[in-house]
């Protein structure tokens, strides 16, 4: 059972993987500052500053009026976070378009170094109509002298 166990980890898949997932997690962090430290900078000054983090509805306890979602959920109230769900949502979509940018531009890579396969040969061409009924002709008169 351990030189079954020793083989699996040994296999170039698993070890393939396991890059895959660090790289992964190295990526995420980058797409994150990308997505908190850039992008939804921007997103603030379109929208005129407006963070939809702290939008919520109180469903029981007591909150102050104005207080921010994580004062709210400090006071022990029930809170639906909607805007916290918001951001999420935005910030997956904007992620998700970002990798997306990254897989096509890494494909369009791939492809470029992939090597081109040549031409195939063209088949070679036959003779026209013309020229069968010339050799035609010309083989009926050979036969008849």
């Amino acid at each position: 059972m351990l030189n079954e166990f020793k083989n699996f980890i040994a296999k170039g898949n698993v070890m393939d993987m396991a890059v895959g997932i660090i790289i992964g997690a190295a990526f995420t962090a980058i797409v994150t500052s990308l997505v908190s430290d850039l992008i939804n900078p921007v997103i603030g000054l379109a929208t005129g500053g407006v963070d939809f983090t702290n939008n919520y509805a109180v469903l029981a306890g007591d909150v102050p009026a104005g207080a921010s979602l994580d004062a709210a959920r400090e006071a022990g109230a029930s809170v639906f976070a909607y805007g916290a769900f918001a951001m999420a949502v935005i910030n997956f979509l904007i992620i998700a378009f970002v990798v997306f940018l990254l897989v096509r531009y890494v494909n369009k890579v791939k492809n470029a170094a992939a090597p081109q396969k040549p031409p195939a040969p063209a088949a070679p061409k036959g003779p026209t109509q013309e020229e069968l009924l010339t050799q035609i002709r010309d083989a009926l008169r050979a036969g008849q002298t």
